[in-house]
């Protein structure tokens, strides 16, 4: 400052003497003065909205561990009544597969009214008895036994139990998984079980003729195991609820195949969650744990 009042030739003078360094300093300290309350108050609305930005991140962890304990409630809640449903429910069902039985021995072998009236209630009744099975393991706690397993024997195993629906159909299966693919730390039976459904629901959904995709591959620490197909998809007004208790689309559905699936998978500290197949159809991603 003093410099700039030098070449201006300003010159300040009181009571006869030179004061222009005095008025160089004053003007000095004031801008830097300012300068500092600048900084502070643009410093201050940083810290502010930083802190705005923590308050609002953890309200919604909250919000989203309260929707968490209201859903492990609703769950638990529906998980004793369906096993006591189950359990009043199988008993009497065996009874009556067990008398339908009786009766086919004593039914003449030409008689095939009675024959197609046999076949007719075993065949509810075996249907029921999946759905009772259905109850049982939505309601029965989770015991997991986690270990490293390969993703590729995953695949080979869900697919061999699967080989008769997908055949069934005549449908395509794409696999895409790399060579070096991490292996997962998970109970491989229940992983496999997840898969072998999400199988047999794109079975379903898919066209005669269509395409069943199974892809893997290493994201964020973790394996990302997609299970696609070439049926109608999922809505995206739907994707919401498909994972809940006892929703379904289908017919003949039980809506605790995907509650399940979600369940098992939550309990390997995994996600899973429906999207949209490039191409159309559905797409069911697995999140999970690699192992060490």
């Amino acid at each position: 400052m003093k410099l700039a009042i030098s070449a201006l030739g300003v010159r300040f003078e009181m009571n006869g003497h030179h004061v222009s360094p005095l008025v160089g300093v004053w003007f000095g300290s004031s801008f830097a003065l300012l300068g500092f309350l600048a900084g502070y108050v643009v410093e201050g609305r940083r810290r502010d909205r930083r802190q705005a930005e923590v308050i609002r991140a953890q309200t919604e962890a909250i919000a989203a561990t309260r929707a968490r304990l209201a859903q492990t409630e609703k769950l638990a809640a529906l998980g004793q009544l369906a096993a006591a449903v189950a359990h009043e429910v199988r008993s009497p069902l065996a009874v009556i597969r067990s008398a339908a039985q009786g009766l086919a021995e004593s039914v003449p072998r030409d008689d095939e009214e009675a024959r197609r009236a046999y076949s007719f209630i075993t065949a509810e009744i075996d249907r029921l008895g999946n759905v009772v099975n259905s109850l049982l393991a939505f309601a029965r706690p989770l015991r997991v036994d986690a270990r490293p397993v390969s993703v590729h024997e995953l695949f080979d195993r869900a697919l061999l139990l699967a080989h008769e629906e997908l055949q069934g159909k005549a449908l395509r299966v794409r696999r895409d998984e790399p060579p070096l693919l991490p292996e997962v730390r998970a109970d491989g039976d229940l992983i496999c079980q997840v898969l072998l459904g999400l199988l047999a629901n794109a079975a379903e959904a898919a066209p005669s003729g269509g395409e069943v995709a199974l892809a893997a591959a290493a994201a964020d620490g973790g394996v990302e195991i997609a299970v696609a197909d070439s049926g109608p998809g999922v809505p995206p007004e739907l994707r919401a609820r498909i994972f809940e208790p006892f929703f379904t689309t289908r017919p003949r559905g039980t809506g605790l195949g995907l509650a399940v699936a979600r369940q098992i998978v939550e309990a390997h500290g995994g996600r899973i969650e429906v999207g949209e197949r490039t191409g159309g159809g559905a797409r069911f991603t697995l999140r999970l744990p690699a192992a060490a």
